[in-house]
C-alpha cells in the first residue's frame, strides 16, 4: 500500500529534463517551461535543488 503521507515527486529523469530545459536549452520558451514545471512540482526552485542534491548523494 502506498504511503500517502510521503510527498510524491516526478521521476528523476523528468526532473533532469526540466533542469536541462531551464539551463541549457538556449530557448527562452523552453527555459520558462522547465522553470515552471520545477516550481509546480516542488513549490520552489530551492526545494527542487535540495531534492536533486539528496538524490545525487544516494
Amino acid at each position: 500500500m502506498l504511503d500517502s503521507t510521503k510527498v510524491q515527486y516526478p521521476p528523476l529523469q523528468l526532473i533532469q529534463t526540466w533542469v536541462w530545459m531551464m539551463i541549457e536549452s538556449g530557448n527562452p520558451e523552453l527555459q520558462d517551461k522547465g522553470r515552471d514545471n520545477l516550481i509546480s512540482a516542488f513549490g520552489s526552485l530551492a526545494k527542487a535543488n535540495e531534492y536533486l542534491v539528496e538524490q545525487v548523494k544516494k
